[in-house]
């Protein structure tokens, strides 16, 4: 299959470059794939969709300020590094820009607390191992030192910083949120428990690959960056309960649909854990423990396109997509949502 099949036209005014007021004003659109319909809703009508015995998975990851700037000791040239993950204590994984000026040689200073050096490559695309040189507590520091890293599509400024971060974030290690969730506000969530519903929670920092277009021809070449992820014993058997029982797994996100499959055996089973996951979600795969999705409208010729028209149909997706954009839907992170039943 070609990454080419996975691309859409959508107008430049209709990528949402800021949340709405309001988490819960996003608007809705739920497509059932036994039906083949699409409905136009708000983002509450959520609960619509929802029974009780199903179980709501949700990522509790926290973005971090992983944005640095920094300027050479030297010379004072700029530099930019986006942390993608910890390889351990102080060195990590980064995204170097512009590339061809991140030399092992330099310093790199961000301020008064922080300077950098950079120690290796870990790929021809701007991929550096770096080490971080600092006094104080590091999550201090980084607070201090770093800027939330919005996706280069925005280009607004970000005034609430918060509104990049679910309600229920609290495990830092993002370089990039997990947008699904941001629709949902602490009164939305206990009306969800309300019903009946329970909210299961896994984790899975989102790293390098969000940042990484698909650039080969056809998408069987594509290769995933891991991620970490976690899941526990708890969210486990409320997951495993609920199939038992009959429930629905709704995953919040492709980031937890893919945890999910990430820890689901072949009969569906998720079994609690933590490692690294490089998933590939494409047409013609099986889902094992999903059986509905709740995500963004996502960018054309992504990986995560190809994850939701795998739960679908390519064919079916793209002509959501269409509707999308007809209806004047506002796209990607802080655009409308979607629901797959």
């Amino acid at each position: 299959m070609q990454t080419s099949d996975f691309y859409y036209d959508l107008p430049h005014e209709l990528i949402a470059q800021t949340p709405t007021k309001d988490r819960a004003a996003s608007r809705l659109l739920i497509y059932d794939r036994k039906t083949k319909t699409i409905t136009d809703g708000m983002f509450p009508d959520i609960l619509e969709h929802l029974e009780p015995g199903d179980v709501l998975v949700r990522n509790t990851t926290r973005v971090i300020p992983a944005r640095l700037f920094a300027k050479r000791e030297d010379t004072g040239g700029n530099m930019e590094f986006l942390l993608l993950e910890r390889v351990e204590g102080d060195r990590w994984k980064a995204l170097a820009r512009p590339a061809r000026r991140a030399k092992p040689t330099h310093r790199y200073v961000v301020n008064d607390e922080l300077w950098i050096s950079v120690e290796g490559e870990t790929d021809a695309e701007g991929g550096r191992l770096i080490d971080l040189h600092y006094d104080g507590i590091f999550e201090e520091v980084l607070d201090r030192a770093g800027q939330v890293p919005l996706p280069p599509y925005i280009t607004e400024q970000l005034d609430d910083k918060e509104r990049y971060q679910t309600v229920y974030a609290h495990e830092r290690g993002s370089a990039a949120a997990p947008t699904a969730g941001l629709h949902f506000t602490t009164e939305l969530l206990d009306a969800v428990r309300q019903k009946g519903v329970a909210i299961a929670d896994v984790l899975l920092h989102v790293g390098l690959g969000t940042f990484r277009p698909v650039s080969a021809e056809r998408i069987e070449d594509h290769k995933m960056h891991t991620e970490y992820y976690e899941v526990s014993e708890q969210a486990a058997e409320q997951i495993n309960r609920a199939r038992e029982s009959g429930g629905r797994i709704i995953a919040v996100g492709t980031t937890s649909a893919r945890t999910l499959e990430s820890v689901a055996d072949e009969s569906g089973i998720v079994h609690a854990g933590s490692g690294w996951t490089g998933i590939f979600i494409t047409p013609g795969y099986r889902f094992r423990a999903v059986d509905s999705l709740i995500t963004n409208f996502h960018l054309p010729e992504s990986t995560l396109l190809m994850l939701v028209s795998a739960l679908a149909t390519r064919e079916d997706m793209l002509r959501v997509y269409e509707h999308a954009v007809r209806e004047r839907y506002r796209f990607f992170s802080f655009g409308d949502a979607m629901m797959i039943l």
